[in-house]
């Protein structure tokens, strides 16, 4: 065992399952699971088939940024429908130079499989698009993406990275959730809008693999944010403060629970975020923002992710020296919906 898996014990490993004789097995665990299976919840966790058929939702979100550029991708499947976007996001000229979005129908449009990273597939096809993101030989996440408005082909190393977080717990209006979450993933490839093409080979990528019994309206305020040397994932909303962590020199660290102060009308302003156990004080500076905003009456999206840099400091433990956060490039996340 390297001395990096060693100090990851801090939080236990994966179990083999997320459910155990009908329940689901909430925690906080270190490392990757193969499967996110609920079929065998009974009991109080049980749903009729319909309901799981309307609530199950599944969906794998990357994120690579760079000096130069943030790009933002997700496949969304939502059980009775399939969706998916895609943007790039240009640093130096602080605007987004492509964003593309598109809905299609579950199964003939794609889909998301129920492996979060170890033999994952994720896919959509629709006009003038097709975007994949696939597990293959060697320990590598496969990107691939083509729509109208920009292209991308990117390979992200999964064995070069701290241990992945997986986060398994309740959710109020539903049954239960979830996800697994990677820091910082060295990245090999390209992203091109138009005939402008940047290199992402200095950049890193985080990959948000999720499943889960939701309900059918959700919400929460998000922040992401990874270097090699220091990363985090936090989440106030829907699931608590479940998937609340520090990565600091390949340590994977849990966290209390996230306070968001922002000022939602206007996203563009500072947010300061920090976790309760003061392991995490950080103020956020956005550079720019992709948004969304859309309501179909059976479904609505109203969304904002702004790209930007972190400035503060985090710690080990409440008694440690505190270490100082520069210019860390992540996003924040204002969410609703109905779905």
């Amino acid at each position: 065992m390297t001395a990096v898996a060693a100090r990851a014990l801090a939080l236990p490993g994966v179990p083999r399952r997320v459910v155990e004789s009908g329940e689901p097995l909430h925690g906080r665990y270190a490392g990757r699971i193969d499967e996110i299976d609920w079929s065998t919840l009974e009991g109080a966790y049980s749903r009729s088939c319909l309901w799981r058929r309307l609530h199950h939702k599944r969906w794998q979100y990357v994120g690579i940024g760079s000096s130069e550029v943030y790009v933002g991708m997700a496949i969304v499947d939502l059980g009775w429908s399939v969706t998916a976007f895609a943007y790039v996001f240009d640093r130096l000229r602080k605007r987004v130079m492509a964003d593309w979005a598109q809905d299609g129908l579950p199964g003939l449009s794609g889909g998301v499989s129920d492996q979060p990273v170890q033999g994952a597939e994720a896919r959509f096809r629709g006009p003038g698009a097709t975007l994949s993101l696939r597990h293959e030989a060697g320990d590598i996440m496969s990107l691939k993406v083509k729509t109208p408005v920009m292209a991308m082909q990117v390979e992200m190393a999964l064995g070069q990275c701290a241990p992945f977080l997986l986060a398994v717990g309740p959710i109020e209006g539903g049954v239960v959730h979830a996800t697994q979450k990677s820091s910082a993933l060295p990245v090999r490839g390209w992203v091109e809008v138009e005939d402008e093409r940047w290199d992402l080979t200095q950049a890193v990528a985080c990959l948000d693999s999720s499943n889960g019994l939701l309900a059918r309206d959700t919400a929460w305020r998000w922040a992401c944010a990874h270097s090699p040397e220091v990363g985090f994932n936090l989440q106030q909303g829907y699931f608590g403060g479940q998937e609340n962590v520090l990565w600091l020199k390949g340590e994977l660290i849990p966290l209390g629970a996230a306070h968001f102060e922002f000022d939602a009308q206007q996203p563009m302003a500072p947010w300061h975020i920090r976790t309760d156990d003061g392991l995490l004080d950080l103020v956020f500076q956005p550079e720019g923002a992709r948004s969304d905003d859309r309501d179909m009456l059976i479904a609505a999206s109203h969304y904002v992710q702004p790209v930007g840099t972190f400035h503060g400091t985090v710690r080990r433990t409440q008694g440690s020296a505190p270490v100082h956060v520069e210019g860390l490039l992540g996003v924040t996340e204002d969410h609703r919906s109905r779905w």
